[in-house]
Order: C-alpha cells, then sequence, then structure tokens
C-alpha cells in the first residue's frame, strides 16, 4: 500500500517537471517566433525602404534627364535655325550694297526673327525680298505653335514606333511557340484562368495606348489645321485690303514692297508673335488704316493669347462633328490625355479669355485717357480707339506699334512693361485645379532643390539690366535723354517676352549733338554696344525658352 502510495506520488511529480519543460519550451518557441516575425517585418520594412529610395532616385533622375534633354533639343534647335538664318541673309543681296549691315547686326537680326522678339538692330528696307522671305520661314519656324507642331509629330511617331515594336515582338512570340501535342493539352487546360485573367488585364493596358496614339494623331490635324487656316485667310484678307486701299497699295509702291510679299511676311510675323514689319516704321505708316488693324489684331491672339481657347473650341467642334472616339477622349480629358501643353480645361480657357479681355480693356483705356490729345493727336475718335486696341493687343507678346512708344506717357510704359513681363498664359482663376498630376510628395527632395534654388526670372532680368547698364555706362552718361534705365528696361523686358517694342533713338535728344547723327528707323538696342547687343541675344534666348524656368526662385523667402 505503502509502494502505491509513492509510485503515485512519484508520477505527479513527473507530470509536474514534464508540465514545467513543456512551459519552458512553448514560451521559448513562442519567444524565438516573434523574435522572427519581428526580424522579417523588420528587413522587409528596409526593403521596401530601399527600394523606395531607389525608385524615388530613378523616378529623379528620369525627370532631371528629361527635362535637360527638352531643354537642349530647344537650344540646339533655336540656335541651328538661327546660324542657317544669319548664314543665308550674309549670302543674300541687300537692297542697296553700300547699307549692307554689319555681321553682328545680321546675327542679332536672325536670333531675333528666330526667336520671334522682332528686336531690330537694322532698318528692315535694307533687306531684299529674297532676305524677307528668309527671314519669314525663320519667323514661321520659331513661333511656339509651330515648335509646338514638331513636338506634337515626334511624340506621334514614337508611340507609332512603340506600337509597331510590340506587335513585332507578339508576332515573334507566336512563331516560336511549339506544335501543340497531346502533353501540352493538359498545361493548357491548367493555364486557361491564367490566360484569360492576363488577357483582362492585358487588353485594357494596349487599348489605352492605342487611344493615346491616335488622341496625338488627331491633335496634330487640328492643329495644322489651324495653322494653316489662319495663314491663307490672313494672307487673302490683308492682299485684299491691300488691293482695295489705295492709300496703303500707294504706301508699299512707295516702298517698292510687293503686295503679297507683304501679306505673307505680315501675316507670319503676326501669328507666330514676332512683330516684324517690312517697312523700316513698322505699323505707323498704317495707324490710319483701320480695317488693317483690325485684321491683324485677331491673328495676334489667336496665335498667342488666345490659342487654348482657340484650340479646344476647335477640339470640341471636331470631335462633336466626327464621333471619334480618340477626339472625344482629348476634349474630355485635354493635357491629361496627349501631354500637350497648350491644351487647357475648358474652365481655364474660359477664364483665360476673359483675363485677356480685362487687360486690353485697361490697357486701351490708360493710352485713351493719357494720350487722347498727346500721341494720338491728329486722328478721329475711331482711329484713336483702334490704334489704342492696336497697341494694347500688342503689347502682349507681338509688338506691332502705330505709334512712336517714345512720345508716349511714363505711367503707360510701365503698364506696358509688366504687360511684356506676365506670360501669356496668364489668367485670373480663383478656383482649386483639379490636379491630374502626381502629387509633389512624392516628388524628390533634389528636383525640389534644384526647381527652388535657381534664381527667378525677375532676379535674372535685373541681372541683364544691370550687366547692360554697365556695357553702356558711357552712353548713359553723355546722352542720358536716350540713354536711361527707363529705356534699358523697356528693351530688356520687351527682349524677354519676345515683343519688339523698343524706345527708339533719337538724335534732336541729345545734349551733346553730334553733327555726324542720323536718325534710322530701328530699335534702341541698334545704338547699343556689340557687347551690349550679345547680351540681348542672350536674353532673347532667355525669354523664348522661359517655360523652363518658370518655377525658379521658390527658395528665397522674403519676409
Amino acid at each position: 500500500m505503502a509502494g502505491a502510495h509513492k509510485l503515485g506520488e512519484l508520477l505527479h511529480r513527473l507530470h509536474r517537471c514534464s508540465a514545467a519543460v513543456l512551459d519552458s519550451a512553448m514560451s521559448l518557441v513562442c519567444s524565438l517566433s516573434k523574435a522572427y516575425a519581428q526580424h522579417q517585418i523588420t528587413e522587409r520594412v528596409a526593403r521596401s525602404r530601399r527600394a523606395l529610395r531607389c525608385s524615388s532616385g530613378q523616378v529623379w533622375r528620369r525627370a532631371v534627364a528629361a527635362r535637360l534633354s527638352s531643354l537642349l533639343v530647344h537650344v540646339v534647335y533655336f540656335t541651328a535655325i538661327s546660324c542657317v538664318g544669319w548664314g543665308l541673309l550674309s549670302a543674300l543681296k541687300v537692297r542697296a550694297p553700300h547699307r549692307r549691315p554689319r555681321g553682328i547686326d545680321m546675327f542679332f537680326t536672325a536670333v531675333s526673327a528666330a526667336t520671334v522678339s522682332s528686336m531690330s538692330a537694322v532698318e528692315m528696307e535694307v533687306f531684299s525680298n529674297g532676305q524677307l522671305l528668309v527671314l519669314t520661314a525663320l519667323m514661321l519656324i520659331g513661333g511656339e505653335v509651330f515648335v509646338s507642331l514638331v513636338g506634337l509629330a515626334s511624340k506621334w511617331f514614337k508611340l507609332r514606333k512603340q506600337s509597331r515594336n510590340r506587335a513585332r515582338v507578339d508576332s515573334h512570340d507566336d512563331v516560336e511557340l511549339e506544335t501543340p501535342t497531346a502533353a501540352t493539352y493538359a498545361d493548357d487546360a491548367r493555364s486557361i484562368a491564367t490566360t484569360v485573367t492576363e488577357a483582362e488585364y492585358s487588353t485594357p493596358v494596349v487599348d489605352a495606348k492605342t487611344l493615346r496614339r491616335n488622341a496625338v494623331r488627331s491633335l496634330f490635324y487640328v492643329v495644322l489645321t489651324i495653322l494653316l487656316v489662319v495663314h491663307v485667310v490672313g494672307v487673302v484678307a490683308v492682299a485684299a485690303y491691300m488691293h482695295a486701299a489705295p492709300g496703303a497699295r500707294r504706301t508699299l509702291r512707295r516702298k517698292a514692297l510687293d503686295v503679297w510679299t507683304f501679306a505673307v511676311f505680315t501675316t507670319v510675323s503676326t501669328f507666330s508673335s514676332c512683330g516684324y514689319m517690312p517697312t523700316n516704321e513698322n505699323m505707323i505708316v498704317f495707324k490710319r488704316d483701320v480695317p488693317l488693324q483690325l485684321l491683324l489684331a485677331p491673328q495676334a491672339l489667336v496665335g498667342n493669347t488666345l490659342f487654348p481657347p482657340l484650340l479646344a473650341a476647335c477640339v470640341w467642334a471636331a470631335a462633336a462633328a466626327t464621333g471619334r472616339e480618340d477626339l472625344a477622349e482629348v476634349a474630355r480629358k485635354g493635357r491629361e490625355a496627349t501631354g500637350y501643353y497648350h491644351l487647357l480645361p475648358a474652365r481655364r480657357c474660359w477664364m483665360l479669355a476673359g483675363t485677356v479681355a480685362g487687360f486690353i480693356a485697361v490697357q486701351a483705356a490708360l493710352v485713351c485717357a493719357m494720350e487722347w490729345g498727346g500721341a494720338l493727336q491728329g486722328l478721329s475718335a475711331g482711329e484713336k480707339v483702334a490704334n489704342a486696341l492696336f497697341l494694347a493687343v500688342n503689347s502682349r507678346h507681338t509688338g506691332e506699334a502705330t505709334l512712336d512708344l517714345s512720345t508716349l506717357a511714363p505711367a503707360v510704359l510701365v503698364l506696358f512693361v509688366l504687360m511684356m513681363y506676365l506670360p501669356p498664359y496668364t489668367t485670373w482663376f480663383p478656383f482649386e485645379e483639379n490636379s491630374t498630376t502626381r502629387d509633389h510628395s512624392t516628388e524628390s527632395q533634389g528636383i525640389r532643390f534644384l526647381k527652388s534654388t535657381v534664381l527667378s526670372q525677375l532676379s535674372c532680368l535685373t541681372v541683364f539690366v544691370i550687366v547692360i547698364c554697365i556695357t553702356e555706362r558711357r552712353k548713359l552718361k553723355e546722352d542720358p535723354l536716350n540713354f536711361n534705365v527707363l529705356s534699358i528696361i523697356v528693351e530688356v523686358v520687351s527682349a524677354y517676352g519676345n515683343v519688339g517694342f523698343s524706345m527708339g533713338y533719337s538724335c534732336s535728344r541729345q545734349i551733346n549733338p553730334d553733327q555726324l547723327c542720323t536718325d534710322r528707323w530701328t530699335g534702341f538696342a541698334g545704338r547699343w554696344s556689340d557687347s551690349g547687343k550679345l547680351i540681348l541675344i542672350i536674353v532673347m534666348f532667355f525669354g523664348r525658352l522661359k517655360k523652363f524656368s518658370m518655377k525658379g526662385g521658390k527658395a528665397w523667402k522674403l519676409s
């Protein structure tokens, strides 16, 4: 009996020890599993962070590379056409051989035409018909609409090439498939679900890429149609007016200009927002030709500030008329569907048109109020209003002038400087735009640093003005009525805005009259030194490529 009791007690102790050992083992296993799980989570987080850093670094490098590549392409393009234009202008004969411009002035004119700046260092009537045609070609291929059309064509060909490569790869894979045998039918049966799933996900991708390619192609044809229609209608309208108006026809005959050469040159110059005219006096000789001004003003608007509303209206009309899915996609999504910079949303287009109308009204009202009995004196009331409207339209990047800017009140000049500085699509937009772009929080720290640290455009213009004041310091001291800071600011901002407005130069304003001085119909920059002209050439290039530096200067805090 005592032995049985001892055996039970021993079994009880053994049970308690085994339970304690089992509990200890389970605790150890749990702790090890928790440590392993924690290690796995930490390792996954670390891998995710490394992958995120690598992907963000790749995105940053790709974004910077694409930006630099686009900038380099634009710089090479405008430099190349400027040099080719310079060579052609130098090779062709001028009207009067004894008045042949110097090489620096020829290059200045070629750059001015290619960048659609219309800054003048040479009298335009010096050029022969052949040289005028060269300038016409430079203004056409340097205009923003034509350059954007080339960009659309490049994107279209790239998408089509990608589509052809994808189709070639698919056909190559089909050729390399083995002939089905009985052994492969089991594998095919097992992979049916996977194949169906992949087809469901791959077909929309292909359709989206095809739709994007078709949208870019359709938009290319819409922009090309606008370009051709505006130029053809504009040339015919200007030539018809010249034939119908005896005074205008006599002016061209007196200046030995062909009607069709004048019509083509003026239309291309106006639509491309260049502002060159084949006459020395620009549009001053036509300040009484109100119908001509009313013909050119709409061309100046639709080629620059009102091009997005016109484009949106044409896309909408084409989509409604044809019922094409790709045009409907462009009309519905706008810039998101094609990446075309000038395709703005409908609400933005309406507000842009209202902003442009408001700017024109304010400028025209100020010109009429300040110059009704001054620079506009001698004109009828209708002609005064028409000239004020024409100046207001051209102050936004076109630069054709019916009045001598040096005779305008300083208040008007300051307002014109502001209008020339503003980008063409400046819009009063008190709404929140529906952002379809990627969140800025995912943008790399490096690319944000590069964007914000670069000097703002206003700071760059200040630097240019200071440098030109240094290069022209002797003339600023000896001829202060012509060479003053306001005249230099107008010239620099006009070159930056690719406008072409200029205060000009007058021998009668010299404090110490120079007997050899002769008045010429050139811009103020025509009297600058070669160093000053080279600086202004850089300003014209900078202004033509200003879209690449619009976000500079955000790191500079003024409070």
